[in-house]
């Protein structure tokens, strides 16, 4: 019987698919591998159900866009956690991951944790002048978390954030339900790497799932596509009412004279610290040759 489903998991060539008649173990077809194509947690897949409860994946559903670490497809939201202190807040290391979520379509929503500690007004008014959903959340009072909740509702998301920001806290007030799975992400964000390429989609709330690992923490540019200097400035999207407006067609946005985002910077319409972070992350790929982009294409 012919289906459509959800890969939820992948171990081993075998893929925990969620349909409308249960969970069905399936097995992908042989040409997915001669193709090197492999399903991902987050496929949306065609899939043929045996008597047996077994199934094979016949066709993955096209994709609005996949990662490769973490290896999971059709993101909604990347929930970008930032302690206010103890860590203090990596304003570059935010910015990136914005931008790797923005160029991937994925849409990134900043929660600033630790707020009864420090508060979060400086840099949350950087991020919601940018056009940013943002959540304040304090594990001491309970604030935030209803919000963050609504907002993984009907969506695929995953969490991303440092070692000691409040992920694990976080997590376990948002799914007391999955107390030992969120123990086991507590415990692989606690060492700040992901150590197993597999993900997990738990299912959550209304028609809603997560991601059992962030495994954002440490950004590679090329991995995830921050490679290409043409397209880095779409990961910053309160630049784009600025773009074509430059004097020169060819503007870095970087120094040049008559650049219409520098000069939105002066009038106060961005952020500083959001065109320090796109500087130094245009030097960082600046110099990547193009057969270099394909190959990590």
């Amino acid at each position: 019987m012919k289906m459509i489903g959800l890969i939820l998991k992948g171990i081993g060539g075998f893929y925990s698919v969620e349909t409308e008649e249960g969970r069905i173990t399936c097995k992908a077809r042989g040409r997915f591998r001669k193709e090197r194509i492999t399903p991902l947690a987050g496929d949306q897949v065609e899939i043929t159900a045996a008597e047996d409860g077994t199934g094979t994946i016949d066709e993955i559903l096209p994709r609005k866009n996949h990662l490769v670490r973490p290896p999971v497809a059709n993101l909604d939201r990347l929930f970008v956690v930032s302690s206010m202190c103890d860590p203090s807040p990596d304003k570059f290391l935010i910015d990136k991951t914005i931008a790797a979520a923005e160029t991937k379509q994925i849409e990134p929503v900043l929660v600033f944790t630790k707020t009864d500690l420090q508060v979060s007004d400086g840099l949350e008014n950087i991020y919601r002048n940018a056009g940013f959903l943002c959540c304040v959340v304090s594990s001491a009072t309970g604030e935030g978390v209803e919000k963050v909740s609504q907002l993984l509702e009907g969506k695929i998301s995953a969490f991303t954030g440092n070692s000691g920001v409040g992920k694990s806290t976080l997590l376990n007030a948002l799914f007391p339900e999955l107390t030992l799975k969120t123990g086991e992400i507590s415990h692989k964000l606690g060492r700040g790497r992901h150590t197993t390429r597999e993900v997990e989609l738990y299912p959550i709330g209304n028609a809603g799932y997560v991601a059992d690992t962030p495994g954002f923490s440490t950004f590679d540019m090329e991995r995830y596509d921050l490679f290409d200097k043409e397209q880095l400035v779409y990961g910053f999207r309160e630049f784009l009412p600025f773009l074509g407006k430059c004097q020169f067609t060819s503007c870095s946005h970087t120094c040049e004279k008559g650049c219409a985002v520098l000069q939105a910077v002066t009038e106060g319409k961005i952020s500083p610290s959001r065109i320090e972070s796109y500087r130094e992350m245009y030097q960082e790929v600046k110099d990547i040759k193009q057969w270099q982009r394909n190959k990590n294409v």
